[in-house]
């Protein structure tokens, strides 16, 4: 039985599996660089936003079923759960994923199994096979080449998280999830330990097929959200109602227009084309140009508030929202964020920055002299009003609360 698992990164993904994991009965060591990190979670506490984490991060520890520390320890399951960002140049960064294989390999015994949960490249779970190889050429490391094996080998396979922020904990549970071994053998072994906690269904397939399925979910988002972004800027130059149109537009029954925004953001859809694109560049012309659309959205905002505080002395610019996206706190790759250090850094006016999800700035802002502030104080000082974040606590603003001063609504909140 796989009852002892070994979390690897215990960020937005890792800390609510491991969680999970724990309450679910599994004996559970998480695992993370951060000391500071791993210190908060001791102590039965959180550093995010999301509903009832903290309530089973909480539970988990108490219990004694979830541990965590800085190093690895002896299991059953390894899950790797840590960063994939881009670097320089839009090129993968698998770096995390290579240190997280580093740190486990020492553990690993005949039988184990190796689960790549973070989003990736295709080909990085065929990596880790040759790391693995590498680093422990005495085990047997599936997909087994035929020769003789006295021992078990190590099952590898990947399985992409598929969750939306403010409802990880639900998503974990009841989604459908792709699992694709490196042969049949790792396949059936990351079925049976996924189906022992999730409701939704798993779908067999191969590896390659898994690494390409998530980047193709994100990057068809990404395109859909592109040919949004890329229709206000018409609407825009056309004097029409972007909103109006794509409501009535919608009303056809295939066809279905997002909102557009302020540009796209998030540890996702943001950045996983890109793996496609550096991955096969001659045959993803579209993928790179809704990347494009989408990631110069945030200067045509700025351009539209830089064109509307010419006019005044000492424009003060509230800008409402700095998430990613609504109802989270997270700030990782957001537009917003992007918008709002463009306008201070560029000096188009004092920027107050309002994000009720958020204790502080992040320190590149407050440098920049941006200040956080409540809603109301905001409302009240600014001439230039942006709208970047649909989240609830401003849908209840009536276009009245607005009157005398100058409003650029990037993510709809007035319709």
């Amino acid at each position: 039985m796989m009852n002892k698992v070994c979390v690897v990164g215990l960020g937005y993904i890792g800390l609510p599996t491991a969680s999970l994991l724990a309450t679910k009965g599994f004996e559970v060591c998480g695992v993370d660089v951060d000391a500071q990190l791993v210190g908060t979670i001791h102590r039965g506490e959180i550093p995010l936003v999301e509903p009832e984490l903290d309530v089973l991060v909480r539970s988990a520890v108490l219990s004694g079923q979830l541990r965590v520390s800085r190093e690895p320890a002896p299991a059953d399951v390894f899950v790797i759960a840590v960063p994939t960002p881009i670097a320089a140049g839009e090129k993968p960064d698998i770096s995390h994923v290579e240190a997280a294989v580093r740190a486990i390999a020492a553990h690993l015994v005949p039988g184990n199994l190796v689960i790549l949960e973070s989003t990736s490249p295709v080909g990085t779970t065929e990596r880790i096979i040759a790391e693995l190889r590498r680093l422990r050429p005495e085990l047997g490391v599936a997909p087994h080449d035929g020769e003789a094996c006295v021992e078990e080998p190590i099952y590898v396979a990947h399985c992409p998280e598929r969750v939306l922020p403010g409802q990880i904990l639900r998503e974990l549970i009841d989604n459908d999830r792709i699992v694709g071994g490196l042969d049949p053998a790792s396949t059936a072994k990351a079925r049976a330990f996924y189906e022992r906690f999730v409701a939704g269904r798993i779908l067999s397939t191969d590896a390659r097929t898994a690494e390409m399925c998530k980047l193709t979910e994100n990057a068809y988002r990404d395109v859909a959200i592109a040919f949004a972004n890329e229709l206000s800027m018409v609407c825009d130059r056309l004097e029409i109602d972007v909103w109006e149109l794509i409501e009535l537009a919608n009303h056809h029954p295939r066809v279905h227009v997002l909102q557009p925004g302020p540009g796209v953001g998030g540890h996702c859809i943001a950045v996983d084309p890109w793996f496609l694109i550096d991955s096969a560049p001659a045959e993803t012309r579209l993928l790179r140009c809704a990347r494009e659309v989408n990631r110069t959205k945030p200067r045509y905002v700025v351009s539209k508030v830089k064109e509307k505080a010419r006019g005044l002395r000492h424009p003060v610019i509230a800008c409402l929202g700095l998430a990613y996206k609504a109802d989270v706190d997270d700030l990782r790759e957001s537009p917003s964020c992007e918008i709002v250090r463009h306008l201070a850094d560029e000096g188009v006016g004092e920027v107050l920055a309002v994000e009720p999800h958020i204790g502080a700035l992040p320190a590149e802002l407050a440098a920049l002299g941006v200040r956080l502030v409540e809603l109301p104080g905001a409302l009240e000082r600014a001439e230039i009003v942006v709208a970047l974040v649909k989240h609830r606590a401003f849908l209840d603003l009536r276009p009245e609360t607005f009157r005398e001063r100058i409003v650029i609504d990037a993510c709809g909140i007035l319709r």
